[in-house]
């Protein structure tokens, strides 16, 4: 019998990892190398290592991930809790499965992008995963750190890395105290401060956009556009009528804030028996930004435009955004248009979609239309075919949420005048409503026409989301049916038993929280929030990638135009939906930390006042209070409490003093001063008043603004 062949060295299971195109599994390698059934308990155990080391990952069973397993954090989600994916994934594998980390044990650092830890899994639906640490294994460093130079040191601008770093001498590349930088980390050694070398100077912290700047580089935005994609765009001239329906003699107007830096959709409506016909133009991008030219790679890379208080990251470059693209009143443009035709009770009776010319009558703000402004002479008819509208909405059982959008107001000079909630009127629901249903209707239409769609999808909530609000709407003695009995109708019957409560925006920010995050794919589930069994996004190519896709598909299924869906990006679609899903949260966080930033700015001023707040959040560490006035978060450190055994009690969502008898509910009305506010993190610090003694700063009188 011939002698049976030697067991391989981790290096010789390393290298064919490597070099196969597949996942490997036990069996398969165990054939590679000819090894016995004696052979394999040994081979058993050199995997196991390697798996801890994250070198190995297991094949899925079956279409599942297996119970232990490496991952890699690449994000944290609107939560703050840490985004993960296996390690190692391969496109060809299939979708990439998402995993929800929890977070740390108390006195655990959180976890930072780039990290690696060996995690357990529970599987929640929809290819998502619940994980949980059980080793971490490396990564961590950062390719590159964002901060503020100071003196030969840098101070990181990302709250989550508490350590400074150390800029030895001859590695500041000229930055002055106070800039804002780039940096790479050095080698170093284990023990002592870690050294990096500045490889980018941005700008100086407290100059007018410097918020903003920062928060493009620390989510890695792209902000300067290739100079190929600046000349197609310097290129591009105006439509003319040849082969389009004309649609200049309806007086079509734009609706949108007054802030807005794009128009790129408009709007007209009139009575037709007892219902209503509806136009909304959309400006024609897909005429301008055709698949496989330098526009449409950038456009594909940035995936979305980005807004911040004080500029926007564009999708396009302004020739289009602010030009071609814009719908400007007074001046003809392309558009793509949906004609639709509801019912008295908005119940969509028929739509047509079409390529036409168009010139917009007025554009005109939110604010104007809610106070009469009427310039073009259909306000009637739109509020009409809004109230249709809207009472479809009610009867559908849908969810929607009232949680203000905060509004940064600033000086010429850059500087923070006011941080106010943004009004939400029935301009901006009835322009909501337009779009929402021609939206539906373009879903409709590729379906009809056997187009791929780039659909938005939005599945129901987790089961891990769905207990932590199930706790919290029991200290309200509501109750929620089953997790898969639950309807949005649900969720707006909460939100009405609990409207008159003070902790009614606490209910709709936890009702927020507890829902999945919408998504883009060409698998179809539906929308949940919205109620709809099919939808997809039409109405603003010029700010979003998937809309300028669904605008291509139509044009190629109804066949408008030579500039329709290719064939290659149809067939990338899925993995076009996981990248603009991505530059979406992306853009989503970077907005969030700007306003979170300037925020902080604009706190910094008043520093040891006393403000009205409610606690927001319970943890083992301390408590989150809101400021009532302008949505201002921040930390209330347990050692900031009275001195006492505090007790996290987290059905009640309540942190409890054994000794005193105090104690601190989710929802609960208090009176917080701020001790500490971080322009450079947007991070806040709060003291409670409650149960302490009077404080040694004199009490302003509360500012309400």
């Amino acid at each position: 019998m011939a002698p049976p062949n030697p067991l391989p060295s981790k290096a010789d299971i390393r290298r064919l990892l490597a070099e196969s195109p597949d996942r490997l599994g036990k069996n398969d390698i165990a054939r590679h190398f000819g090894l016995t059934a004696e052979q394999r308990p040994a081979l058993r155990v050199m995997l196991k290592a390697l798996e801890a080391e994250g070198a190995f990952v297991p094949p899925p069973r079956g279409d599942r991930l297996p119970e232990v397993l490496p991952v890699e954090v690449f994000g944290i989600d609107p939560d703050g809790d840490p985004l993960a994916r296996p390690l190692g994934w391969k496109a060809e594998q299939g979708r990439t499965p998402l995993i929800y980390m929890r977070p740390e044990a108390a006195g655990q650092a959180a976890l930072a992008p780039g990290e690696r830890v060996l995690a357990r899994l529970k599987f929640i639906g929809g290819g998502k995963y619940e994980g949980r640490t059980m080793k971490r294994i490396g990564g961590g460093t950062p390719a590159r750190i964002l901060g503020v130079y100071e003196e030969g040191r840098l101070i990181p601008t990302d709250r989550r890395h508490k350590a400074e770093w150390q800029v030895p001498p001859g590695e500041a590349n000229g930055a002055e105290p106070g800039e804002i930088v780039l940096a790479e980390p050095l080698p170093s050694r284990p023990l002592g401060p870690r050294p990096a070398r500045i490889v980018e100077r941005l700008g100086r912290m407290g100059e007018p956009r410097s918020v903003s700047l920062l928060c493009i580089h620390a989510h890695g935005i792209p902000e300067i556009f290739p100079a190929e994609a600046l000349r197609e765009a310097e290129r591009a001239r105006g439509i003319g009528p040849e082969g389009r329906e004309d649609l200049r003699p309806l007086p079509l107007v734009t609706i949108d804030g007054e802030d807005a830096r794009d128009f790129d959709d408009a709007v007209w409506a009139e009575a037709e028996g007892s219902g209503w016909r509806l136009m909304v133009a959309i400006a024609d991008v897909a005429h301008y930004v055709t698949p496989g030219s330098a526009l449409d790679r950038e456009a594909w890379t940035r995936g979305n435009s980005v807004y911040f208080p004080d500029r926007v990251v564009p999708m396009l470059p302004e020739a289009l955004s602010n030009g071609w693209c814009s719908l400007k009143p007074g001046e003809d443009r392309g558009c793509l248009f949906a004609e639709l035709r509801i019912d008295a009770v908005g119940r969509k009776l028929a739509h047509r979609f079409g390529r036409g010319i168009m010139r917009s009558a007025a554009r005109l703000t939110y604010e104007e239309v809610e106070t009469g402004a009427d310039p073009a002479g259909t306000r009637e008819a739109l509020y009409g075919a809004f109230r249709a509208l809207s009472a479809a909405r009610e009867a559908r059982g849908t969810l929607d949420l009232d949680v203000p959008e905060r509004r940064v107001r600033l000086s010429a000079e850059g500087r923070v005048l006011a941080v106010e909630p943004r009004a939400r009127l029935d301009s901006h629901r009835l322009v909501e409503e337009f779009m929402i249903l021609a939206n539906v209707a373009a879903a409709e239409e590729l379906e009809r026409l056997g187009q791929p769609c780039m659909y938005r999808i939005h599945d129901r909530p987790a089961d891990r989301k769905l207990e932590g609000l199930r706790q919290f709407l029991g200290s309200f003695g509501i109750t929620l049916p089953p997790g898969d009995q639950v309807q949005p109708r649900n969720f707006a019957q909460v939100l009405e038993q609990t409207r008159d409560l003070p902790e009614a925006p606490l209910v709709h920010e936890a009702v927020l929280r507890g829902q999945s995050q919408a998504e883009y794919a060409p698998d179809n589930i539906g929308h949940f929030g919205l109620a709809l069994p099919r939808y997809a996004h039409f109405t603003s190519p010029i700010r979003r990638y998937a809309d300028l896709l669904v605008h291509r598909a139509l044009i190629r299924g109804l066949k408008l135009g030579p500039d329709g869906l290719a064939e290659e990006e149809a067939a990338r679609f899925p993995d076009s939906g996981e990248h603009i899903t991505a530059t979406e949260r992306r853009a989503a966080a970077a907005e969030r930390d700007a306003v979170e930033r300037y925020l902080a700015a604009f706190m910094a001023q008043h520093v040891g006042e006393v403000f009205a707040a409610r606690i927001s959040n319970v943890t083992r560490f301390g408590l989150f209070v809101t400021v009532l006035a302008n949505g201002a978060s921040g930390l209330v450190p347990l050692n900031s409490l009275p001195d006492d055994r505090w007790v996290l009690d987290e059905g009640r969502q309540a942190l409890a003093g054994e000794r005193s008898g105090l104690r601190f509910a989710l929802g609960e009305a208090v009176e917080a001063r701020l001790a500490e506010a971080n322009p450079l993190t947007g991070g806040m610090v709060f003291h409670l008043l409650q149960g302490m003694p009077p404080p040694r700063v004199a009490r302003s009188s509360r500012r309400r603004r």
